[in-house]
Formats: C-alpha cells, structure tokens, sequence
C-alpha cells in the first residue's frame, strides 16, 4: 500500500479520528485525507475536528455545504413532510451529502480508497456505502470499525495512546450534529427510563422555557420557506428556528427506533427547526391541497421517508416521488403565524393566496351554498344502501 491515499469521512468524533491513525498503521496508507463536511453541526464541532486533526498530523480537505444541505435535502424534506417514526430524517440526509463530498475528494486526489467510521451495527454504513459505489464504481471502502469488531470502550483507550482525550466538553453520548437534527443516542441508550438528557444543545426543559409564549411568522413559496421573521437566508433561517425553537423547548424527540437490521433501538434526537417547519408546512398543506391529493401524498411522503431513512436517497423511486411531490407544492403558498410555548406549537393564523377554505359556501352562518341543491345529490349517494336494505346484503 505504500505511497497510497484514502480519503476519510472525518467528523472528529470518536470513530473517525481513531480511523485517521488506523488507516496508516493498521491498512498501510501514505496519505490519510480526512475529509470534514459542515453541515451546520458548529463552530466548536468544526474546531475540535480540527484539533483533533492536528494532533495526529492530518490535513483537512475541509467543505462548507450547509447551502447546498438545506436547499437540495432539507427542503425536499419539508416538502415530503419526510418523518420516519417520528425522527425528522436529519442524519439519513446527511450521511448523504458527507459522503457525495467524499468521494469527489478521493475522486479529484486519484484516492485508492475511502473510509468512513460507522459502526457495524448502525445505518449508517447502509448510507455512506450506497453512495460510495454509486459515485466510485470498483474503489475500495474501508470500514475499520466494522472490520476490526471495534467496541466504543476499546476505541476510547486507543485515542488515548495518541493523547486526545475521548471524551466530548458535552454531553456523554456520541451522536451527529447538523442542523436539521442532533441525533444523541446512537444506539448508546440502553434503558427506557424517560428523562431529559444533558446533551441537548438547543432545547431546554419544558419547565426552564420562557413563561410568555413566542410568536413567529413563516412564510412559504411552493411549499419552501422563504421568510421567516424578516430572515430570508435558507441557512440562517434554519439556525434562528433552532435557537428560538431551542428557547422555548420545541424539539425534543425520544421514540423507540426500528433500525435497518430489524432491532429496536431508543434514540434520542432534537429537531427545533425541523418540527416548526414540518408542522406549518403540513399545516399549510391541509389549506391548499384538495383531499384527493392530500391522501395520496400521505402515502408518498411515507415512501419518500422510508426510502431516505433506507440508505436509497439515491435510488431512482426518490427522484421519481420528489417530481410528483414538487407538483403539489406550486399552490402551498402563503403566510402562518405560528405560537411556541414550554414545547408546544400553537398555529394562530394561516393565510394564502390558494386558499380552498371559502366559509362563505360552507359556512352555517350564512346563506353561500344554496342547501336545497344537496337533496338529490343525498339520495343518488344514499340508494345503494336502500338496495343493501332490500336484498339483505
């Protein structure tokens, strides 16, 4: 192997920090090329990745996509509504996007190989790989992890042979950070004794939040938010909901999880951004859509959600549901105000140019709707039933 390269997903956790060292003395590569992508995770992630780097004596190729993250995956998640048990599809997306920019690394320094650090008994690995042979057909991918049957404690005193501490400043728990979602358990939570972990970062307690409720104003364009109290940046949009939503303890999410190796698994994530915007988004949709459309798109976004959570983010099905889904979005346009409070989102008003709610025809207030013409409607529909009754069907 002397003389070779093998690009690194790199987050300077736990897994992948090891791996740097790993893949030079345990696989034999020259040139170790520790790939970090940010995807919103933050400034102290970024620089304790950076550190950690430094320290064993790797380069970082380093890549801001937080753009790219929220304008090609988060919003085709909101439009989706993409939820999978109850988990916003943060990590599932991001996994992606790391892995895209991977192998156009290896690809442009003529790599040998790419590595990723996930587990054996995780996902994740599903996610990184599909999209490695997707872009490098034939290269090699290592999993050190997963080849050497790694167990969190044994990786932990390897990274202290090369003095960097394992533990994280926050929180006990390994997890991925991005802006959509923080994932905490990661398969680590061992018990089902509801409490309120420490390694949030955004969210506080219920009970810690502000006793006077926040009102803020989203406003969609086909079925994407474009504004969300005077903020128009896609990014910053994001980074202020997770703050404000964070603040007022929307967010937290503790379910028990069916992974995709059949076991169940309790994880432990907080998505404040994600959970607004889901909400007023599929809030919105409940305003523009017809029923028809609301119930197949039920079904769609299941799908489209099932198929991202599956490592198939690039299979030709999401592309093919993401065209149908663009279709609705061109009337979920306008404007919800929307109350957060010790956890709860209150929608206080929604408007929109597309409106399909019209009280003056349904209203029993008002005249709209002359009633009598229902009559012969009601007795077409009803004579089915009449000929149940006769034959005794």
């Amino acid at each position: 192997m002397a003389g070779k390269k093998v690009a690194l997903a790199y987050s300077g956790g736990l897994d992948s920090t090891l791996i740097i060292a790993l893949l030079r003395e345990r696989y034999g590569y020259d040139e170790v090329i520790p790939v970090l992508v940010d995807v919103g995770q933050g400034e102290e992630e970024i620089r304790i990745a950076e550190e950690r780097a430094a320290k064993l004596g790797a380069d970082i190729e380093f890549v801001d996509a937080k753009r790219e993250f929220v304008t090609e995956y988060i919003h085709r998640c909101i439009k989706a509504n993409g939820s999978y048990e109850g988990y916003p599809v943060g990590t599932s997306m991001s996994r992606v996007l790391v892995a895209t920019k991977v192998a156009e690394v290896a690809s442009r320094v003529g790599a040998e190989a790419v590595a990723h650090g996930c587990t054996g008994k995780g996902n994740d690995q599903f996610r990184v790989e599909s999209v490695f042979r997707y872009y490098l057909r034939g290269i090699r991918i290592i999993a050190p992890v997963r080849e050497l049957n790694l167990s969190r404690a044994e990786e932990e005193e390897m990274l202290k042979k090369y003095g960097i501490e394992p533990k994280r400043p926050r929180g006990k728990l390994g997890g991925d950070v991005n802006m959509w979602s923080h994932s905490i358990g990661s398969g680590q939570v061992e018990d089902l004794v509801s409490q309120f972990p420490e390694d949030y970062i955004w969210v506080v307690p219920p009970e810690r939040a502000p006793d006077k409720p926040k009102v803020i104003s989203i406003t969609y364009e086909r079925g994407v938010p474009v504004e969300v109290d005077g903020i128009k940046d896609p990014v910053e949009m994001i980074f202020y909901l997770n703050e404000i939503g964070g603040e007022n303890g929307v967010g937290m999410i503790d379910i028990l999880e069916d992974g995709m190796l059949g076991l169940k698994s309790r994880e432990l994530y907080e998505a404040p951004a994600a959970t607004i915007l889901l909400n007023t988004h599929a809030d919105l949709e409940h305003l523009t859509l017809t029923k028809e459309q609301l119930r197949l798109k039920r079904e769609v976004d299941r799908l489209w959600a099932d198929l991202v959570y599956h490592a198939s983010w690039l299979h030709p099905l999401r592309r093919d549901l993401d065209a149908l889904i663009d279709s609705t979005q061109m009337v979920v346009n306008g404007r919800v105000e929307v109350e957060l409070y010790k956890g709860n989102i209150r929608i206080l008003k929604r408007e929109s140019p597309n409106s399909l709610f019209l009280p003056e025809l349904r209203s029993v207030k008002q005249k709209g709707l002359d009633q009598r013409e229902a009559e012969g409607m009601v007795k077409i529909f009803s004579l089915p039933f009449q000929i149940f009754g006769e034959r005794k069907v």
